[in-house]
């Protein structure tokens, strides 16, 4: 591990624009899809902040391992981490702490409390530093969160804590190493500049964080502090590590390291990433080859490029080439991974939630940074089937109170299933169509008009799937000087029906009923009457 190693994590970056974003439109006043949109982004955060755990947790084994093995030489080292570890594990702490008073302030409730038919998935909710997980009731409350950051000054606390932490952790790190600048930047509490636009009012770190933010908002922000610390430890620790060997025998422990500026790019977008030694000796460059190209070097580092010219999830590695003291050539194998995905958005309006019964329901699934091949989606009432890059619902049964019926996403990432989400739809029939002829479905009509048509058609008006429905029957009564009714066993009129159609007068009115259509869903539907006046 090297002490060069300090970028902030392309997700960190990705997170840190989505927060941004959602703040700018709460200032729109946007109400329910904000909400959900930072309920969302804090889930995601959750994920994130357990990947970054995860690794920290590898590091300090690795730190108990090596000093296992040599305790005199590792101590010094070891002991600092285990001070950073305590100091970063007492600041989450408090974060949780604030994060439960938060919510059981609004109205909250322990997860044991909550009603015997509760899905988690469909609730926000927080854990504690206990581990019990609080529901948050009212996501939208923007009195609580000003009540205890601002007017009990939790806030002010939080930043002191904050700036602690940051000033011990800087300690660790010599004055130019650019570890030591990407921490003070990712944990600075600094009131923002006065706004022009709004008349240079000054407002101080934590009224811009926390004053007149709704609930939601406020635990996602809290979410992402989380993961701003845990980071910070993570480049500290990292390079702690680093200074085992580094202290000692320069190259004892040489390896290979990427950093990608993302491992998720758009397409058409371009794929970077750094390859270098974790050790570097300054009197000599490596040579870096990715296939047969060999790499152009700045201070010991070579830069990959690949054009994301499709979509999908891509392999790719090399060797890394470096003269010993001896003078022999030793080579040291790396690889990596990047995805590539499309640039989409999808919107799924809140009111349109709606399947329907017998026919493919088109279906967009998407989450960012994850792959499309890497979802598995599943439908709890029917089935689903991948359909290119969107999927076709099949219900099995109705629901048209949307209770049994639900979509789930999980995805596939880092040897796990982890749930990304789900969605609850009502199944309903699809609706009835209408008998017409000539496009009319009752009315005045030409006899010349009524005879040019070849029969009864059904049409599903303002229906937007392809669905397609024929006749099977009708009967067309005539009254006039006569009544007499005529039966078709098709769409089409019959001969004798278009034998009466001929001989009716001015003022006669065709009554059809007995309708009745077949769809392409395998339904049979009686319809409705029609009737035609001649004029």
């Amino acid at each position: 591990m090297s002490a060069k190693n300090c970028p902030e994590s392309t997700r960190q970056k990705m997170i840190n624009m989505m927060y941004l974003v959602l703040t700018a439109m709460l200032a729109l006043n946007v109400a329910s899809e904000v909400l959900e949109s930072f309920r969302i982004v804090d889930a995601s955060l959750g994920q994130t902040l357990n990947n970054v755990k995860m690794k920290n947790d590898q590091i300090y084994g690795a730190f108990d391992a090596a000093f296992i093995q040599n305790p005199t030489k590792v101590k010094e080292w070891k002991d600092k981490a285990d001070e950073v570890r305590e100091k970063t594990t007492g600041l989450i702490t408090k974060i949780k702490d604030l994060k439960e008073q938060l919510v059981l302030a609004s109205g909250g409730i322990p997860l044991k409390s909550a009603e015997p038919d509760f899905v988690l998935a469909e609730e926000p909710f927080v854990v504690n530093a206990k581990g019990d997980t609080i529901l948050m009731k009212k996501e939208d409350d923007l009195n609580t969160p000003s009540e205890i950051m601002i007017q009990q000054k939790k806030a002010a606390d939080l930043k002191n804590s904050i700036n602690e932490y940051r000033d011990f952790l800087v300690t660790n790190l010599e004055v130019d190493s650019p570890i030591r600048e990407n921490i003070i930047k990712q944990l600075d509490t600094s009131d923002p500049k006065a706004n022009l636009k709004e008349g240079l009012e000054k407002k101080n770190w934590e009224s811009l964080h926390f004053e007149s933010k709704p609930l939601i908002a406020v635990i996602t922000l809290l979410s992402k502090m989380q993961i701003d610390i845990e980071n910070a430890e993570t480049n500290i620790i990292s390079t702690l590590y680093g200074q085992i060997d580094a202290s000692s025998f320069k190259f004892n422990r040489l390896g290979a390291a990427i950093i990608a500026k993302s491992t998720y790019v758009l397409e058409g977008d371009q794929f970077e990433a750094e390859v270098f030694l974790t050790a570097e000796d300054t009197t000599q460059q490596p040579e870096i080859f990715v296939g047969n190209t060999k790499l152009t070097m700045r201070d010991g580092k070579g830069t990959y490029k690949a054009t994301a010219s499709q979509v999908g999830t891509f392999q790719w590695g090399g060797l890394i080439k470096y003269k010993t003291p001896e003078g022999n050539i030793n080579t040291y194998p790396f690889k990596g991974e990047y995805q590539v995905g499309r640039p989409n958005a999808t919107i799924s309006p809140t009111k349109m939630n709606v399947l329907y019964m017998g026919i493919p329901n088109p279906i967009k699934v998407s989450v960012p940074g994850v792959a499309s091949e890497n979802l598995i989606v599943t439908i709890s009432n029917g089935r689903i089937d991948k359909a290119g890059d969107d999927y076709l619902a099949y219900p099995s049964k109705l629901d048209a109170q949307g209770r049994n019926t639900s979509i789930i996403v999980n995805a596939k990432m880092n040897g796990e299933t982890r749930l990304m989400g789900s969605m609850i739809y009502r199944v309903k029939e699809v609706p009835p169509p209408v008998a017409t002829i000539g496009g009319l479905n009752g009315g005045t009509l030409k006899k010349e008009d009524l005879l040019a048509e070849d029969g009864v058609f059904a049409e599903l008006k303002d229906f937007d799937f392809d669905l397609k429905f024929r006749i099977v029957q009708f009967d067309i009564s005539f009254t006039g000087t006569y009544v007499k009714t005529a039966s078709s066993k098709s769409a089409r009129f019959t001969d004798e029906q278009k034998s009466f159609i001929n001989r009716l007068t001015q003022g006669s009115t065709i009554y059809i009923d007995n309708i009745v259509a077949k769809g392409d869903d395998g339904t049979t539907r009686p319809l409705s009457p029609i009737g035609f006046k001649i004029r």
